[in-house]
């Protein structure tokens, strides 16, 4: 993994993916099943898909008169990506000794 460890909410989002990886999730319904406001989740939604790791697509809604729904689910290498990131306790912190530092 490269770069910052992603956020709790990030890493929440990613877990509920990786439970069912090849499936397409709607927003609306993450946010409602995860807790989490659309405030929080679709900027989470957008940078996963920025960084190649979400794929989407709309779909068409079964009652007329509504509007088209936006879906995401993980990319192979979002897959891959969101299994390490998740590995990893967030909590994790590595102390290092100053150089020259015995002890």
């Amino acid at each position: 993994m490269n770069g910052r460890r992603p956020s709790t909410q990030t890493e929440t989002v990613l877990s509920a993916f990786l439970e069912s990886p090849g499936e397409w999730f709607y927003g609306y319904d993450l946010s409602k099943r995860l807790g989490l406001p659309s405030g929080t989740l679709y900027p989470i939604l957008m940078r996963l898909e920025d960084r190649s790791h979400l794929e989407t697509r709309w779909t068409e809604p079964a009652e007329g008169g509504r509007p088209p729904r936006h879906m995401y689910r993980l990319t192979t290498a979002g897959r891959a990506w969101a299994t390490a990131a998740v590995a990893e306790p967030s909590g994790a912190i590595t102390f290092r000794r100053p150089v020259g530092d015995t002890g």
